[in-house]
């Protein structure tokens, strides 16, 4: 076996569905099958994840894709050259409305995300206080919001201002009445949903392109000293992706999202059935062709970027370089 330039790995991840690929090699032994000694680290935020990973804190982490192109361009303020190798999931981010603003402004589950856009403009422009979060700067979450309000008014989308919480926040945050609706990932949407506070309104695939969501992220410097830990640390995770692709039973994998505090609502085989087998359904699916980083999908990043935050500006050399960047290859 190729001899590993460290051992013992900290990783850290925010509580969220997709960190699922990184949670269950640890559960079934396939870190140890690589002779990696991994400690799992939960961070408060996607800032804290991002600086701790950035200054060397932690290894490895369970990143915003977009916080990639965001640091190669400096937009972070930090300008700590990060990388990829591996999507850990592609966008399945969606956006809630409390039910008290659905009901309100007759927003149903049958409306299109146009519609739903349309009535939340329409509420705004009439001067109706409507708060809306989302989780990062730089993320699709946050580009997804503002497409989503741009499909009804594109000048309104560029202005408006919307507040950043934490995922795990969001529930909360919704029932306190601090926000009136969220563009986040699961189980987050669920949560809400079946705690009687949220409307499901809009899946982000139905608003912006199939891009990379999540991906393992290291800094290139780390990436540079430890080729072969990073490889054996893909390959345990690459595992474990295409064992949760074809497992049948997801009672294990279920009890460890528990265990992690990742699912905090009662839902089974006969409670909430639907949900249960939906979220199933999404852990199977969050990455479907490949899990290796594609860079048409940090072009349409940086252009997100370039096109919500008015203060920067690349031409197209540049993107396809910074794109290239966020990079990492083994080949």
């Amino acid at each position: 076996m190729t001899d590993l330039e460290k051992t013992q790995i900290q990783i850290g991840y925010i509580p969220l569905l997709d960190c699922v690929a990184i949670l269950w090699p640890k559960q079934r032994g396939f870190f140890d099958e690589v002779s990696l000694d991994i400690t799992l680290v939960k961070e408060a935020s996607w800032a804290s994840l991002r600086d701790r990973l950035a200054f060397g804190f932690l290894d490895v982490a369970h990143c915003l894709s977009a916080m990639l192109p965001a640091a190669a361009s400096g937009e972070d303020q930090l300008g700590i050259p990060l990388q990829t190798a591996l999507v850990l999931s592609h966008n399945r981010a969606f956006i809630s409305l409390s039910q008290k603003l659905c009901f309100e402004l007759d927003i149903s589950s049958q409306d299109t995300v146009q519609q739903s856009a349309e009535k939340i403009v329409s509420a705004i422009q009439q001067q109706k206080p409507v708060q809306l979060a989302h989780v990062f700067k730089q993320s699709i979450h946050h580009y997804c919001l503002r497409e989503w309000l741009a499909l009804a008014d594109c000048k309104l989308a560029q202005n408006i201002k919307l507040a950043i919480l934490p995922p795990p926040y969001m529930v909360e945050a919704l029932a306190n009445h601090v926000i009136d609706g969220f563009c986040v990932g699961e189980p987050w949407n669920t949560q809400a949903e079946l705690f009687g506070i949220s409307q499901l309104v809009a899946s982000s695939q139905d608003i912006i392109p199939k891009v990379a969501d999540k991906v393992l992220a290291v800094t290139s410097e780390w990436a540079a000293q430890h080729p072969n830990t990073h490889l054996a640390l893909i390959n345990a995770i690459q595992k474990a992706q295409q064992e949760l692709k074809d497992l049948e039973d997801y009672a294990e994998v279920w009890q460890m999202l528990i265990d992690f505090n990742i699912i905090q609502f009662q839902c089974s085989d006969s409670i909430h059935v639907q949900k249960f087998h939906s979220i199933q359904n999404i852990i199977r699916h969050f990455v479907d062709e490949s899990s290796q980083p594609d860079i048409e999908d940090f072009k349409w990043l940086i252009q997100q970027m370039l096109k919500w935050d008015n203060q920067i500006s690349l031409n197209d050399a540049l993107i396809e370089k910074i794109s290239q960047n966020c990079i990492l290859s083994f080949s």
